[in-house]
Parts: structure tokens; sequence; C-alpha cells
């Protein structure tokens, strides 16, 4: 375990969650929209029109309210696990584990752990990013879309356990191949740069100073006339730095199940009345269409995508997660450590 305490993990991995959500949830709802089934019926430009449409871009922080509801519990779960996790593992596996497989394996503890509350405000917030509501538009209640999202999981087939935690192995199979990546790449690259930085501090210094001697100075000096600030602002550089080209990386190679997984979401919202037309439109994501009571499952819907558009299909909004990746995870990593190291300097 860190040096910071229970309490200070889930207060970073808290802060680091909220200050990322804010800044990068309207790049994801746009990405959401764009790999929905029903994109290219509600969203896609017309054959007379060659731009978007601009409500497209409407409503970008719809759903905001759920995902903040349940993504601080969710980080600080999943950060409090992964630094629990890793000297656990240090120990009982062999001494000769290489510590990216022990970065992956508690990356991906934790990530199970973390989709176990993160999965219901999931669906919410994925319907609810495709809700077009107006006071025009027939059946607007005036209720926040969140509400609104809500309600539709709430009606639809199955009742709301099911379709709400239908989303949690769509989840944790976008998650775990993604963060099994993530962090090792994460860790990989923050050792690289601080070991380069440590090399040219030391050629600065007529004395061999260690890591640890290093970080005992670098501590030290953060109490004293200096402030936190330097050790703050290099904190976060190399932290957000290293994590955005880790997660643009595991972005874009697992883009397949992130198609899948909005699709499996998105099913759950539907209305059994408007299943089979929404199905008709764009790629049966739901075997009501076929008259049964069972939606599919991922394996089928991932078929289902590559029969109808290719690979396009599958890897559709691809670089726009890749963005979306590199910015969030350069934040939420960075404020994460940044909040780590000011909570312990205080």
């Amino acid at each position: 375990m860190s040096d910071s305490t229970n309490t200070e993990l889930l207060a970073a991995g808290a802060l680091a969650a909220f200050t990322v959500d804010l800044l990068v949830y309207p790049l994801d709802t746009i990405k959401t929209r764009y790999q929905s089934q029903d994109y290219h019926r509600a969203f896609a430009p017309s054959a007379s029109a060659k731009h978007v449409p601009s409500h497209v871009f409407k409503g970008l922080y719809q759903g905001i309210g759920s995902v903040i509801f349940a993504t601080l519990p969710a980080a600080g779960v999943f950060f409090l696990t992964y630094e629990s996790a890793k000297p656990i593992l240090g120990t009982a596996l062999p001494s000769a584990t290489p510590l990216p497989v022990i970065h992956a394996l508690a990356s991906a503890g934790a990530e199970l752990a973390s989709c176990a509350v993160l999965a219901p405000a999931e669906v919410v917030k994925q319907n609810a990013q495709m809700l077009r509501q107006s006071p025009s538009r027939p059946g607007y209640s005036g209720r926040s879309t969140s509400i609104e999202a809500l309600h539709m999981v709430w009606r639809s087939a199955g009742g709301p356990g099911r379709r709400l935690w239908s989303g949690y192995t769509a989840l944790a199979v976008r998650n775990l191949p993604f963060t099994a990546m993530q962090f090792p790449l994460f860790e990989v690259f923050r050792g690289h740069l601080w070991k380069r930085r440590d090399r040219q501090r030391d050629a600065s210094d007529p004395r061999p100073t260690s890591r640890e001697d290093l970080q005992n100075k670098m501590r030290a000096r953060s109490t004293g006339a200096d402030g936190l600030r330097p050790l703050l602002i290099e904190t976060g550089l190399v932290t957000g730095s290293c994590a955005a080209m880790s997660g643009a990386l595991a972005a874009l190679i697992t883009t397949p199940t992130d198609v899948v997984k909005t699709r499996m979401m998105l099913a759950a919202g539907d209305k059994p009345e408007t299943a089979s037309s929404a199905a008709a439109a764009d790629g049966a994501v739901d075997s009501r269409a076929r008259g049964g009571r069972e939606k599919m499952n991922g394996f089928e819907v991932a078929r289902s995508v590559l029969r109808e558009r290719g690979i396009r299909g599958i890897f559709r909004g691809a670089l726009l997660r890749g963005t979306w990746t590199a910015l969030g995870s350069g934040l939420y990593l960075g404020s994460y450590e940044v909040a780590k190291v000011y909570l312990k300097g205080t």
C-alpha cells in the first residue's frame, strides 16, 4: 500500500473522477450517439445534407447527474482496490513475476469492483445521452434526462433489476482489457520518465542520490519555502502525459468492445413496442425484434455489427474515443496523483 491512507485514496480518486466528468463528458455523449444503432436513422446527415444535423451537438451534458452520483464512489473503489492489490500481489506471486503482470492483475481486480458500482449508472447515462427532448416534441415530460432514462429502463421488458445490471458484463468485458493494457503501459511510461528525470537531476548534483533519497528530498522541500507547487506541477505533467499516451493506445485497440457495450446498454432502454422497428432500421441488437424476449449477447451483437457495417462499423468512433480517452486519462490520473501528493503534503 502507498503512503496515502484509505481516506486520501478515496478522496483523490473522487476528485479526479469529478474533474474529468465535467470536462470531457460532452465528447463521451457524441461518441455514444455516433456508435449507437440509431445513429444513421436519427443523427446522421440525410442524402440532401452534407453536414451532421445540429441536434447531434445539443444536450451534451444529458445524463451527467447519474454519472457523478455513481462515478465518485466507483473511482474511489477502483483506486483503493488497485493500490491495495499491488503490494498484496507482489508478495503472493513468485518474485520473478514481471511488474506489468502485477499491475495488470491489480487493475483487473479493481475494475471488476468498480464496474459493480458503475454499471447501473452507465446504463442510465447512455440512454439519457440518446434522448432528444424538446418542449415541442411529443411525450415531453420536463423531467431531467437522467430521471427520464431511468424511467425508460424501469418500464422496459425484463424488469429494472435485470436491465440496470444487464450492462455489467458488457462494461467489464470492455474495461478489463482496457485497464489490463493501460495501467501496465502507464506504469512503464511513468517509470521511464521519472528515471530520466532522476538521471538529469543526478548529473547536476555532485553527490550520488538514490531514488529513495531523492523522493525524501522532494518531500522535505515541498514543506519548505518553495511550497508544494513545483512538485504538484511536475507530478501532474509526468503522470498526465503518460496516462494520455497509454489510454489512447488502449482505447484504440479496445474500440470493438466499446461499440458492443454501447449497443447492449442502449438496448436496455428499448420499449417493447419500439424494439422491432429500431432493430429493423439498423442492426437488430435485441432478439425481441425476432419475436423473442431475450436480448442478444455480446458475441451476437458483434457479429451483427460486422455483418451490417464491416470492420469500419466495429471500430466506429475509434479516433473520437482515442482522443477522448487521452484527454480524460491524462486529466483523470494526473489530477488523481496531484491530489494524492497534495493530501500527503498537507
